[in-house]
């Protein structure tokens, strides 16, 4: 960034904070106000009626029109005995009807608990239970998911067939698809007789009702729910929005992120509805539409996770990526190389890196469109001391945490205070299993964020210091008694011409200390369906950009990548199967054996030698 351009940017910075600082000072939400996810939309209609909202699928809605069925939608719930603090379930794809729901049980002050809609069987039936849902909202897309765990809801939550579950249709393209199940109500029939007007009890929801309940990815066990205080919408709408996206009414915002995620719902959804600006939203991603679809619907903004945009940054060149409109994005794990070409290639003039957790009690925002940060905290954190190999907080004689020097890895660790309360879980044992005490002083309570991340040097930065993620702490492992970042291997790995995404990650070798760093990725044949990997480029690439200890031993040719529902790459598979024969699904395993100066397929020879401990490691 040129002197003059962070000159502006600093003018800018300053310009946004005059603004809120009315806000900061006399009227910050408080958790006591009367304020809620719910008058947040609909002080955002009143100014805002004949904006336009929303566009799905070929359908379009104003504030006003949306509002107006919203509150259908909410006299329906209210009639069939929802009430303020019961809590009911939202099952389907991302849908106009999924935000139309979502707001409706907002304007109840009934919490809605938003179900990944890639879950089945055993995890979708721990979700509907963890929440103790007193009613279900099916999408008519995941009927058949939740019609085979029917009788267990009966049995556990007491959901009757007939009077327990709200069924949506499909409407557009797919709206003769499917038919409304004899054991559901079809609630576009039932809401259509129901008065258009506002709520009363809408306006006395407290920033403290739980607004939401939204699930972990579960990659480390079945998902949890955290606990999502109406409290936090409100701060986004009112300050995340501003400072991080800047948005305006006259922006339009490219959605296609999961909205029973943080990231889909928080910086995404909840921001634009709160400034009367517009959203595209379409279903899930897809690479080759998003740019036509970006220049088609003109829309300027767009929240994102990092793995995502390096699909985005692996496609060819097209012509509809010229001269688009996107000025402005925000998001998470945007990974630096990627970051260069959404600046350089695609022109995004604001990359709003945002770090946090659904769960957790602070944030980081790259307020300041620094390159390549998670920005600064926005309350209380601090870096301690981490030992990767024994996965435990390095103390000191006194039993407080060591903090880190700068530019050093630490874990990563938010102060819980009367202002920055961690709200935690439904579950009390998972609540207390992410809370440190004692960190700085005897009694102190802290959120334990379970990553390693590092302070960095950004320049002028208005006395904001400034962080960068490094990995999970289960992700860094330890070889050769030194600690590898499973994150800043890949970032090497995937500028590989054969690599679109590299998953690092760290498998036990028998008799061996520590871990040995194994990578596993598809092969991007360019079209040639025979492709094989060129070793050699891979051998010299880690060689010339890696330390000897962080150059993997052991790579994978997957034939199928598995990735969360938010295109987090999966790893916890990964490690269990390392390079077992036996477990990889006949996956191609190469092996640099010790002292060897290339990789080489692994055999059945060297592999008896790994698991009788006499590998030479």
């Amino acid at each position: 960034m040129s002197v003059m351009t962070e000159l502006r940017e600093v003018v800018r910075v300053l310009g946004e904070f005059a603004q809120i600082v009315p806000v900061l000072a006399g009227k910050k939400p408080q958790k006591e106000d009367r304020a809620s996810l719910g008058t947040v939309f609909e002080d955002s209609v009143a100014r805002n009626p004949q904006n336009l909202m929303l566009l799905f699928e070929g359908r379009q809605w104003t504030y006003g029109e949306f509002n107006a069925e919203v509150n259908q939608l909410a006299r329906l719930l209210h009639e069939r005995g929802i009430k303020r603090g019961d809590c009911v379930a939202v099952l389907m794809e991302n849908r106009a009807e999924f935000v139309l729901a979502v707001l409706a049980l907002a304007k109840l002050g009934a919490p809605g608990s938003l179900i990944n809609s890639s879950l089945s069987g055993k995890a979708l039936l721990h979700c509907l239970n963890e929440t103790n849902a007193k009613k279900c909202i099916v999408g008519a897309e995941r009927t058949d998911v939740l019609f085979e765990i029917l009788p267990d809801l009966a049995q556990g939550l007491n959901l009757q067939s007939g009077r327990d579950y709200l069924w949506v249709p499909e409407l557009g393209e797919r709206a003769n698809d499917f038919t409304c199940p004899d054991w559901a109500e079809n609630v576009v029939l039932a809401m259509a007789t129901m008065a258009k007007d506002n709520l009363p009890v809408t306006r006395e929801i407290v920033g403290n009702d739980t607004g939401m309940f939204v699930f972990t990815s579960g990659t480390t066990g079945l998902p949890k729910a955290s606990v999502q205080p109406h409290f936090k919408y409100v701060v986004v709408a009112r300050m995340m929005s501003r400072l991080g996206f800047q948005v305006q009414p006259t922006d339009r915002l490219y959605l296609c992120l999961p909205l029973y995620h943080s990231t889909g719902m928080m910086p995404g959804l909840v921001s634009f509805i709160a400034n009367g600006a517009s959203i595209y939203l379409r279903r899930s991603f897809s690479a080759s539409s998003f740019w036509p679809e970006v220049q088609q619907h003109q829309t300027n903004c767009f929240v994102y996770v990092g793995e995502l945009c390096r699909y985005l940054a692996d496609q060819p060149v097209c012509a509809a990526e010229k001269d688009n409109p996107l000025t402005k994005m925000m998001g998470n794990g945007l990974r630096p190389d990627v970051w260069d070409q959404f600046k350089d290639r695609f022109g995004v003039r604001r990359i709003c890196e945002i770090y946090g957790a659904s769960e957790g009690n602070f944030s980081f925002l790259n307020v300041l469109n620094k390159d390549k940060t998670i920005g600064a905290a926005l309350s209380p954190v601090t870096l301690v001391q981490y030992d990767v190999e024994n996965d435990h907080i390095i103390r000191n004689s006194e039993g407080h945490c060591v903090e880190v020097p700068l530019g050093e890895p630490g874990l990563l660790l938010g102060k819980i205070t009367p202002k920055s309360e961690f709200d935690g879980y439904t579950n009390p044992e998972s609540t207390a299993s992410k809370i440190v005490e004692n960190v700085e002083s005897e009694g102190d309570r802290w959120f334990n964020s379970g990553d390693l991340v590092r302070q960095i040097d950004v320049g002028f930065a208005l006395g904001m210091k400034h962080f960068q993620f490094v990995d999970r702490t289960g992700d860094t492992f330890r070889w050769r008694a030194e600690n590898v970042s499973t994150n800043e291997v890949a970032e090497v790995l995937n500028a590989h011409p054969q690599i679109t995404m590299a998953n690092v990650y760290g498998v036990e070798v028998p008799g061996v200390e520590g871990r040995a760093g194994m990578v596993a990725f598809q092969i991007d044949d360019g079209n040639d369906a025979g492709a094989v990997l060129d070793l050699n480029a891979f051998q010299t690439l880690a060689e010339r950009e890696l330390p000897g200890y962080a150059q993997p031993v052991f790579i994978r040719i997957l034939r199928n990548v598995a990735t969360t529902a938010t295109y987090k790459l999966q790893k916890t598979d990964l490690r269990e199967e390392a390079y077992h024969p036996n477990r990889v699904g006949g996956d191609t395993i190469y092996v640099r054996k010790p002292r060897s100066s290339a990789y080489e397929l692994l055999d059945d020879s060297f592999y008896r030698q790994l698991m009788a401990g006499i590998s030479g490691y």
